[in-house]
């Protein structure tokens, strides 16, 4: 029989925010489509569904759970990946964390300080370590996963909007950094509403089934990490 061959065969992908939600639906359409797929979050048991998932379908993954804002973690991690793969083709940067919605005059400066760690500082903290990987790579990609709340700002949503546009531009900066002087390429992705965890959490009130389901959005990144993109690219996944 002919062997069959997917697109993404052979590469190495890591998703952050990977044990619910858009994480894990994108770790297991990477999977499906050949990668394999380095899975983390703070949740060991979430990701061993999700790893668990991979298998039964066929796919391959590593899971690697951790806190992104613990000291040195994200350094370990680099460390460990970087021990055992020689590149990595593929970093979706999908972890993130809501905080509360308030006014910005209510906002409390410890959640502030929290929801920035790991918005901003710590996806900042994962390009750092695994820049030597992608430049390794044929042609590495980053795809971070953004907010609307980013680019137009919305009452209640300063301190989480302002993690996103912060993001939005560390990611972009990076990407004409190395435009010129590697085969990195960096896009964005605004999911748009969709049944997520923290969907849920700003929005209480509404029905689940009103909104895409994740599969959506993940979709969308697989299609970019197939296709292709020019860096600085953006787009809105919408129903």
């Amino acid at each position: 029989m002919p062997i069959v061959t997917k697109p993404l065969d052979n590469q190495l992908a890591l998703v952050t925010g990977a044990s619910r939600g858009i994480g894990a639906a994108t770790a297991r359409a990477l999977a499906a489509q050949g990668a394999h797929v380095i899975v983390t979050a703070r949740s060991a048991k979430a990701l061993e569904d999700v790893e668990q998932a991979i298998f039964d379908a066929g796919g391959s993954a590593t899971i690697a759970p951790l806190d992104l804002t613990e000291n040195d973690a994200i350094a370990r991690l680099g460390t460990a990946i970087g021990q055992r793969w020689q590149a990595l083709d593929l970093l979706v940067l999908n972890a993130g964390t809501l905080g509360s919605l308030a006014a910005v005059p209510a906002i409390d400066a410890k959640e502030l300080a929290a929801v920035l760690t790991l918005n901003v500082s710590a996806q900042v903290a994962l390009i750092q370590a695994f820049d030597p990987m992608l430049r390794r790579a044929a042609a590495g990609k980053i795809i971070g996963v953004t907010s609307s709340v980013g680019r137009k700002p919305r009452a209640y949503w300063g301190a989480y909007g302002a993690s996103k546009a912060a993001f939005e531009t560390m990611l972009g900066a990076y990407g004409d950094e190395v435009a010129e002087i590697s085969r990195i390429r960096t896009a964005i992705v605004d999911p748009g509403a969709t049944r997520t965890a923290m969907r849920a959490r700003a929005y209480p009130g509404e029905d689940p089934a009103s909104v895409k389901p994740p599969e959506t959005v993940a979709a969308r990144i697989v299609a970019l990490a197939t296709a292709g993109f020019d860096t600085g690219h953006f787009e809105r996944v919408e129903a």
